[in-house]
């Protein structure tokens, strides 16, 4: 049977020049640090400086997750990645009914801005860039980052970081969605124009392929379906009156990373050449920044296993180095036990030191695009960037994406895509090492998992009891008022919102505010 690549393209046993038939160098790679960047979206990439060492980490309380920070930053991670816990990401208070069972859970809890106070104590926010795992509630989380940055003497212009803000990959993949997709959309331009002038070094979406991945996406999916998700966000930012050099410099993306590390650096050549051609072409971008597909890339936690989880310490290793050689501008390496539990501090700490390894013990950070001209990754970029084109014409003619999730489109696109790869690993075609081959028996050492205090749920609700009676609730209801009548009308709600969350309203009453105005979103029954 004939090899294919995980997107079930050909993948040939010997790749030559006819494999470049047509192939134009000077329009297809062009040098690093230019126009269409498929070689990186900065001249000198790593031999200047290494990417962003990010560790993706929360857990608990605020104050338990502030300790993980601290070892993460003396460990020498250059930036913070927040997890939050599931009543947060769905704009619900520790206390509510729905957030039973769950708080603290996957991530850290955050109710209020003297929990996010708590979480960032003693992190000199003006020295440490700050991204947040957060999407339909990102508003909230990243005004209360400011006012923290405030009550530390730091300005806005000098935070850095970045919120995922990608609202649209929830309604595909994860589910992680409060309002209907359009009251989604004109959230996520109100939150463009204010950090235009507020928070102008900030990163105000990050559009997600890597949650499509885990759902299964393949990766001409993970691209095709990403792009036309930012597409969608540049036609609301332009619709809202935003100039798109003003605001497309700042937009960034997020992939995973898998095992495959061949088809991975192609992946990340032909989105960034997409990209490039489609802000230039399709939407007149004239600053080369605008240009510029950067992104993050975390390992594939989906191809983690809790059989044998050391043995995930070489997958992680191997998509580390994948997405570094596809040019990546941030990196997050999964702990080997995350497919059991939240990563211990043991594991967390060993993963960073993958990065460390490969950025200062290897050779792959002394020349730039060490792939570029190699038959075998040209050939393959050629062929994923045709078939990520290809998907992302079907969206258009469904109508672009928010119209294709309407109909279920990507959904059941990836969800056609996860059943195959089950599929293929429980008839053994597919090989996992510790599950369905090189099991070894008797291999297993014990492990003993993080676990999360069950008690800290209710201490979580009498924290929020007392902030109720303390704060000035008639200033809170003024100030949710002014945030009903914004979001009512065309006003940007960004102002009003963090008036109602200075006065320390908390996440949930705020998302509840704008619940009674935008509804919530009902996904499409399906037989």
């Amino acid at each position: 049977m004939s090899a294919t690549t995980e997107s079930g393209l050909p993948f040939e046993p010997v790749y030559g020049p006819d494999a470049l038939h047509g192939w134009e160098p000077e329009q297809q790679l062009g040098e690093p640090g230019t126009y269409p960047f498929t070689r990186g979206v900065y001249p000198s990439m790593y031999t200047g400086r290494p990417w962003t060492m990010r560790q993706y980490a929360g857990f608990g309380t605020a104050a338990e997750s502030n300790q993980r920070y601290h070892q993460l930053v003396e460990a020498g991670s250059g930036g913070l990645s927040v997890a939050f816990d599931l009543p947060t990401q769905m704009g619900y208070d520790s206390d509510a009914p729905l957030a039973k069972g769950e708080v603290g859970k996957v991530g850290v809890a955050i109710d209020s801005v003297e929990d996010m106070r708590t979480l960032f104590g003693g992190i000199p926010l003006d020295k440490v860039s700050t991204s947040m795992t957060i999407n339909a509630p990102a508003a909230l989380l990243l005004l209360m980052y400011q006012l923290v940055g405030a009550e530390q003497g730091i300005g806005g212009e000098k935070l850095t970081g970045t919120i995922q803000n990608d609202v649209l990959k929830e309604y595909i993949a994860r589910g992680t969605y409060i309002f209907p997709a359009a009251a989604s959309l004109r959230l996520v331009s109100d939150i463009f124009a204010y950090c235009r002038t507020e928070i102008p070094r900030w990163n105000m979406i990050s559009i997600s392929g890597y949650h499509m991945a885990e759902a299964g996406a393949t990766p001409v999916q993970e691209v095709a379906f990403t792009l036309a998700n930012a597409r969608e966000y540049v036609r609301a930012a332009l619709s809202a009156g935003l100039d798109v050099d003003e605001f497309a410099p700042r937009l960034s993306f997020f992939f995973v990373s898998r095992t495959s590390i061949l088809e991975e650096v192609a992946k990340f050549r032909a989105a960034r050449r997409i990209w490039a051609r489609m802000m230039r072409e399709e939407f007149g971008a004239q600053n080369p920044k605008s240009q510029m597909l950067r992104f993050h890339t975390q390992t594939a936690g989906v191809q983690l296993t809790a059989q044998q989880p050391e043995v995930n310490l070489v997958r992680v290793a191997v998509q580390a180095l994948a997405a570094v050689f596809g040019g990546t501008q941030s990196l997050h390496t999964n702990a080997y036990d995350e497919a059991i539990a939240l990563p211990s501090e043991k594991a967390a700490r060993l993963a960073l030191r993958t990065q460390q390894v490969l950025a200062h013990e290897t050779d792959v950070t002394r020349t730039v695009d060490p792939f570029a001209g190699s038959y075998a990754v040209e050939s393959m970029t050629d062929e994923l960037e045709e078939a990520a084109q290809d998907l992302m014409r079907q969206v258009e003619d469904l109508g672009g994406a928010v119209a294709a999730i309407e109909r279920g489109f990507q959904k059941s696109e990836i969800e056609r895509s996860a059943y195959a790869i089950s599929q293929q690993i429980e008839s053994g075609e597919r090989t996992v090492v510790g599950v369905n081959a090189h099991t070894g028996d008797g291999e297993e050492t014990p492990y003993e998992p993080l676990r999360v205090d069950p008690e800290l749920e209710a201490a979580q609700a009498e924290r929020l009891a007392r902030l109720r009676e303390t704060r000035d609730a008639s200033a809170v209801d003024r100030a949710l008022g002014n945030l009903q009548a914004a979001a009512t009308g065309d006003e940007n709600v960004m102002v009003p919102m963090r008036e109602a969350l200075a006065a320390r309203a908390t996440v949930g009453e705020v998302c509840d505010a704008l619940r009674e105005v935008w509804g919530m979103y009902q996904p499409p029954s399906s037989i």
